[in-house]
């Protein structure tokens, strides 16, 4: 009798996911169950606050917040979407109530995940803070991954210096150049320190009504900075290691959070990087806002936008019009898609 072949990691995570997926299929069924039509209130309107596997906690236009499972034809309910709620009459010792159905959302934040293909992560999003850092070193091409995905989502993205008590007279000029060639091509642009309040007000005037969500990589200080705005909150901060000049990451679930002085704040650790491999290149030059006056203006459809002739982007970028960091991050994003294409197909082609 031949040997049995041992099962690959992939076929063991897919055996796992299949045997959760029956549980939660189960444990909806058995919960649903629980809150009949009859038992349960009139339609009312509500907001996810966050997802807990089968169940959310939402919020009523009332502010009361109460736990609610979520029917079983629900495709996709992330925080920030707007739902139709029934609440029990009776509530059990923890559920309140049955989401019913979601509201089209207005916008949607997702990042490309490598088993998943693309996660939606919060929805209703007005506006993304990208948070950046003199510490642990302030990076443009960092930045520029991040407008590259807030464009693609159609969210507008606002830049946040943090830290900025850390910048040293020699960094200064350096960074204040940066900073200004981002609002010359219509960038809201921030400084501020989360650690002496240095711009903070300025934040939260942004803030005011709206549905923001902070981007950043880990170390740059954002939990510390939403600590800032909203004491509140009691979100956990990493210190930044001394050792390798990389920051924890600390938050774990995602949630909506209320500002005082009007607007929402959704936190969640879905949002620390975001991965581009997902993009077409086309796609990828169309989110840099200063290239899409000269797309489609090359001399060759299929232009690479580097050494091809007769490149409109390339012969605005040797006329100034186009900066050269942002110009070498364009074309460091694009060299860097096939390597993660690349590494997406490897480890599928090993599950």
């Amino acid at each position: 009798m031949s040997k049995k072949k041992p099962l690959s990691q992939g076929q063991r995570r897919r055996m796992r996911a299949n045997h959760e997926k029956r549980l939660q299929r189960k444990d909806a069924g058995d919960a649903v169950t629980e809150l009949q039509d009859s038992s349960l209130g009139p339609e009312q309107l509500g907001t996810v606050i966050s997802r807990f596997g089968q169940h959310a906690d939402i919020e009523t236009e009332a502010g009361q917040l109460v736990r609610c499972n979520i029917r079983r034809n629900i495709q996709s309910l992330v925080t920030g979407d707007k739902v139709i709620v029934r609440l029990a009459n009776e509530t059990t010792a923890t559920i309140a109530g049955v989401v019913e159905a979601v509201h089209p959302r207005h916008s949607s934040l997702s990042r490309p995940d490598l088993y998943d293909g693309i996660k939606v992560i919060a929805a209703n999003i007005d506006q993304i803070l990208i948070v950046s850092s003199v510490v642990p070193s302030f990076t443009t091409q960092i930045i520029d991954r991040y407008l590259v995905a807030a464009e693609d989502t159609g969210i507008v993205p606002v830049i946040i210096l943090n830290k900025i008590d850390l910048l040293t007279a020699e960094e200064a000029p350096e960074v204040e150049a940066a900073l200004k060639r981002y609002q010359a091509i219509g960038y809201r642009v921030y400084q501020v320190s989360s650690l002496d309040g240095s711009g903070v007000d300025s934040i939260k005037a942004l803030l005011k009504d709206k549905v923001s969500v902070f981007v950043g990589q880990s170390g740059v200080g954002k939990s510390s900075l939403i600590n800032a705005l909203l004491p509140d909150a009691e979100l956990l901060t990493g210190d930044v290691s001394e050792n390798s000049g990389l920051g924890q990451h600390t938050t774990t679930t995602a949630r909506l959070l209320h500002f005082p002085s009007g607007g929402d704040l959704v936190d969640s650790p879905g949002v620390r990087e975001f991965a581009l491999w997902h993009l077409p290149a086309e796609r990828v030059g169309w989110c840099f806002v200063e290239f899409r006056d000269y797309i489609g203006t090359c001399k060759f459809r299929d232009c690479k936008h580097k050494n091809d002739p007769g490149c409109a982007i390339t012969a605005a970028y040797e006329d100034g019009k186009i900066a050269e960091d942002r110009y070498n991050n364009y074309h460091r994003i694009i060299d860097s898609l096939d390597e993660q294409r690349h590494a997406r197909h490897f480890r599928n082609d090993n599950d």
